[in-house]
């Protein structure tokens, strides 16, 4: 089982090595999911993410996660083949966690693909709070 710590880690870069890492069969875990960043203006990331998420019938669906951990275990799922049998058993074994879950303290992290000096970004919990999740 591999433990990456998303913080930091650009979202796109990060769930496309995670993809990957599962279609190959590995365990993993990523933690501190709402510190991981989403490049570009937070005008036009906010935009992108609000016509997901109000696609669609309120009762009926489809339905976009607004919670952090949710949102970049939604991220994974879009860079895996979701719908055959091998891409639905690499997403079982992904577990995403907002912050550090007890058991998991103590433990080495592997940190995710950073991008050094990014000019312009928002962070997955900024963008979750400012699609209406309340934690």
């Amino acid at each position: 089982m591999k433990i990456i710590d998303a913080d930091g880690a650009v979202l796109g870069r990060l769930a496309a090595d995670a993809a990957k890492r599962l279609l190959n069969g590995e365990e993993l875990v990523i933690v501190n999911a709402e510190k991981a960043i989403i490049t570009g203006s937070k005008k036009m990331i906010f935009e992108k993410y609000r016509e997901r998420v109000d696609r669609g019938h309120r009762y009926k669906g489809p339905f976009f996660p607004k919670a952090p951990h949710m949102l970049v275990k939604r991220t994974i799922r879009g860079m895996l083949p979701w719908k055959s049998p091998r891409g639905r058993e690499a997403f079982k074994r992904l577990k995403v966690h907002i912050s550090v879950p007890e058991e998991l303290e103590g433990r080495e992290f592997e940190k995710g693909p950073q991008l050094k000096g990014a000019p312009k970004f928002m962070r997955v919990e900024e963008l979750s709070r400012k699609l209406g999740w309340n934690a």
